[in-house]
């Protein structure tokens, strides 16, 4: 009997078939993920976070009755047909509500006229890179750098005022202080009125120590308040004070004028700030219910 001839052992096909083996077991990642093996390790493209707010309130139902009775004091002496008029206010003309809202009321008493606009707009980032609420501050930089605040004396610089402020602003949003829609005021909005975008503090002195112009603490993110005194027509006085504050992506601004009959008198600073930082509370409140 003849010896049964060996099969030749060929040691590199057995490496090979090895590492098939290995291949077709499921040994490499099981979710289909494709994985950077170039120095550095593998890199994901980031995309920043949305804002806080997708919707706005309805403006002209957001501020309390009571509120109302107290900044427009004239309204009390109309018939009851003519004060629901009044304070049910009148809406901003924009033409997308979820990015941008405002509403105006006005009355007029044999004393003053007083007259309320605020604003909300919502911010809303075009860059992937920069979240919804970094665009909103440098929205709110630029607002805040027009209203011209007084130096703050430890750093000769306006007080408060973000590095951002020079940076684009978002698509269809605007830079004065105080500013209702850009695409007009309320009905019977004067097309006088102050947005205080010029100097802070009145020529005349008649702003009070410690009420000029300035950054405001604990209200929404960052906030500031303008308060100008101009003349209106002839000879009459009237002082506009603006509070503007950002809450994550959302701008709001709370602009609050009164206009005396005689034209010896000044509206009175420390009132009309009291009552517009009130105003800019509450609602800071309805956007953090």
């Amino acid at each position: 009997m003849q010896p049964k001839a060996r099969k030749a052992y060929v040691p590199g096909l057995a490496a090979l078939l090895v590492v098939v083996a290995a291949g077709c077991s499921g040994g490499g990642a099981t979710d289909g993920a494709v994985t950077d093996t170039k120095p550095g390790g593998p890199t994901t493209a980031t995309t920043a976070q949305p804002g806080k707010y997708r919707t706005l309130r309805e403006p002209c139902g957001s501020v309390p009755r009571s509120m109302l009775k107290d900044l427009l004091p004239g309204a009390a002496s109309l018939p009851e047909d003519q004060q629901t008029k009044v304070y049910q206010g009148t809406a901003s003309v924009t033409y997308d509500t979820d990015r941008r809202v405002g509403c105006g009321w006005k009355a007029t008493s044999p004393d003053a006229s007083n007259q309320l606009v605020i604003d909300l707009e919502r911010v809303v980032s075009y860059d992937p890179a920069v979240s919804d609420a970094d665009r909103a501050q440098e929205v709110y930089a630029k607002k805040e750098t027009a209203a011209g605040l007084p130096a703050s004396p430890a750093s000769g610089t306006p007080s408060g005022t973000p590095s951002a402020s020079g940076t684009d602003t978002a698509p269809g949003t605007t830079t004065q202080t105080g500013s209702p829609s850009g695409s007009g005021n309320p009905s019977g909005t004067p097309s006088g009125t102050p947005t205080g975008s010029g100097s802070g503090t009145p020529s005349d002195g008649t702003t009070p120590d410690g009420l000029e112009p300035r950054v405001l603490d604990s209200l929404g993110d960052v906030a500031f308040l303008d308060d100008v005194l101009a003349r209106a027509g002839a000879a009459a006085q009237q002082r506009t004070v603006s509070v503007v504050f950002r809450t994550s992506n959302v701008i709001v601004t709370v602009r609050y004028t009164e206009q005396p009959a005689h034209p010896t008198v000044v509206p009175d600073s420390k009132e009309l700030q009291d009552k517009a930082q009130g105003l800019a509370r509450t609602l800071n409140e309805q956007l953090n219910e």
